[in-house]
């Protein structure tokens, strides 16, 4: 017996055929950006799977979400790193 729905994955790649002219329509450097978005959409496909929403836009959103605060936190690791170091080098230690 076939499944009555899609798979997250196929319903992802109907969301990106159905973006294909907006990206298009992106300048060159934007591209890129619109692209990883989408990477980031298929790296969480499996947990938004397991959600099956009736709108397939919410959990790809939520998963671009995801991984914009992954890489914020990261960030302010780094940044908090750096600020630590320089405030050691400016007080002499």
């Amino acid at each position: 017996m076939g499944r009555t729905n899609p798979t997250y994955r196929d319903v992802l790649r109907a969301l990106d055929n159905q973006w294909s002219d907006y990206r298009r329509g992106l300048r060159r450097e934007d591209q890129q950006h619109f692209d990883q978005l989408f990477a980031y959409i298929r790296a969480h496909a499996d947990a938004s799977g397991y959600l099956n929403h009736t709108e397939p836009f919410y959990p790809a959103l939520v998963s671009i979400d995801l991984e914009q605060e992954a890489r914020l936190d990261e960030l302010e690791s780094r940044l908090a790193q750096l600020e630590s170091e320089t405030d050691s080098i400016d007080s002499g230690e």
